[in-house]
């Protein structure tokens, strides 16, 4: 397994590779759908693509944020929340033990610790790792661990929403985010060795469309133009192709 920071790093890195000419991170990266993806907040989304390191957070605080989180972005076919009840019930867990968790949680959150930001200001820089949290009581730094009761809750949880334990719950943001870039990632080289990928794809129709208002009547003109010479040039090729096939066939 690739280390977490290094990995994330490397695939940001073969992502602005690949982006190419006239088009900008921000054009390839959406952040409100990695985040719905990773279960990683909006806005340590952006620290993390910017580089910074998150802020800490207690372990057991984040399995619970990611619970809600995916009773809210993963909905059942019919648009509303899966229930509690139906939850708890696929890992053999009473409604009570679940909602009581989340809501216990909600209530008194975990102290979070500053942004790698906030502790440059301060001349703190580099003294907290990003997975210790302080102790309520007495302001000393513990790490953040899962176990136990937590442990087999997290794998239920999982195995209902991605059909098996998967550590989803619990990953570090940088890991999360990383594997949500993957797809971002692969999209991208389809379209490094196929150019016409990008077009071919939903979103590249939809970034194509969404742009439209912005041309001149000339330039959209011209846009269309292109796409209609490459489908022809495209369909030519393709019936010579047949033809070709054909005459084989017949030689035969």
């Amino acid at each position: 397994m690739r280390e977490t920071r290094p990995a994330l790093a490397e695939t940001l890195s073969r992502i602005g590779s690949l982006i190419g000419d006239g088009r900008s991170r921000d054009d390839v990266l959406d952040v409100e759908q990695l985040s719905n993806e990773s279960g990683v907040p909006r806005d340590v989304v952006r620290m993390l693509l910017d580089g910074e390191e998150p802020p800490a957070e207690d372990i057991t605080d984040r399995i619970v944020r990611r619970i809600v989180h995916l009773r809210e972005t993963r909905l059942r076919p019919d648009g509303t929340r899966h229930s509690y009840d139906e939850i708890a019930a696929s890992y053999g867990a009473s409604r009570a033990s679940l909602s009581n968790l989340v809501n216990s949680r909600r209530k008194t959150p975990s102290p979070q610790m500053p942004s790698r930001q906030a502790l440059s200001r301060q001349g703190l820089s580099g003294q907290v790792p990003s997975e210790q949290v302080p102790s309520q009581q007495t302001g000393e730094r513990r790490p953040a661990r899962s176990g136990g009761p937590l442990a087999s809750t997290q794998a239920g949880i999982e195995t209902f929403f991605f059909g098996q334990p998967n550590g989803w719950l619990s990953a570090e943001p940088q890991t999360s985010l990383d594997n949500a870039l993957q797809s971002v990632l692969h999209g991208l080289e389809r379209e490094a060795v196929d150019p016409m990928a990008r077009l071919r794809g939903t979103h590249g129709l939809r970034e194509l469309a969404a742009r439209a208002p912005q041309l001149a009547e000339e330039e959209l003109q011209l846009v269309t133009d292109w796409i209609d010479t490459i489908l022809q040039r495209r369909n030519a090729q393709r019936v010579r192709g047949s033809g070709s096939d054909s005459s084989h066939t017949e030689g035969h």
